[in-house]
């Protein structure tokens, strides 16, 4: 199939799909006339990368489940790892996400948002005292 159709089989943009083709994700023959011809397990392929990709693995973590995936002497053990180094990456950002939302909230509260200059949101960022006036 074409890569239209790959896009639509896969929910990909062709964009992205030749992107994909580019770093070595998915190799897919060439017709005679030098297009792009699609099997279904390339698109299958495709559809995979999309999936991980969709649960946040980087473009390296895919390129080494697309192989264990289709590895069928495969550890699952092997695949457990990168999942789990995965999980722990955004269990991090959530937990500085986390932090964050604390602290905006904290300066939100302190902020009293009338016409006057003292912002306690500009002195934190400024590293300031409490006016929000001193320049570097």
């Amino acid at each position: 199939m074409n890569i239209k159709d790959a896009a639509r089989a896969s929910g990909l943009p062709a964009k992205t799909i030749r992107y994909y083709e580019q770093i070595g994700l998915v190799v897919p023959s060439r017709r005679a006339n030098g297009y792009r011809d699609f099997s279904e397990t390339d698109v299958h392929n495709l559809a995979f990368v999309a999936r991980a990709r969709a649960l946040g693995f980087s473009i390296e973590d895919c390129h080494a489940l697309l192989a264990l995936y289709q590895d069928k002497s495969r550890a699952s053990a092997d695949v457990k790892a990168i999942a789990q180094r995965h999980l722990d990456e955004i269990e991090a950002k959530i937990r500085d996400l986390s932090e964050m939302r604390d602290t905006l909230s904290e300066l939100v509260l302190a902020c009293r948002g009338n016409h006057r200059p003292d912002c306690p949101i500009l002195a934190s960022m400024s590293g300031a005292g409490e006016s929000g006036n001193s320049e570097a």
